[in-house]
């Protein structure tokens, strides 16, 4: 859900530009790649409390934060985010 959230901003402040309407392209990609959706649990915003202040993007901690949580990777490129205990996949 936050990546999603995400690129909904994204693509309201024109910095994202989508081959289809938003609201077509995220269910479309989902649904092609076969990822399912993780919501915003109580368990994953408190996890963000003990997250050192190397990210400071609410988006990212929150993902990574889930992915400590959770137990699952995270895929991304961005080098701050491998600076935590996470898996990453790029």
């Amino acid at each position: 859900m936050v990546s999603a959230w995400e690129i909904v901003i994204k693509n309201k402040l024109g910095k994202l530009t989508l081959p289809e309407p938003v609201e077509q392209y995220i269910p479309t990609r989902l649904a092609i790649n076969r990822f399912e959706s993780l919501p915003i649990q109580m368990s994953h915003v408190l996890q963000v409390a003990s997250l050192p202040n190397i990210h400071r993007d609410p988006f990212d901690r929150i993902l990574i934060a889930q992915s400590q949580v959770e137990n699952l990777p995270i895929v991304t490129i961005d080098r701050q985010i491998t600076q935590y205990l996470v898996q990453t996949i790029w």
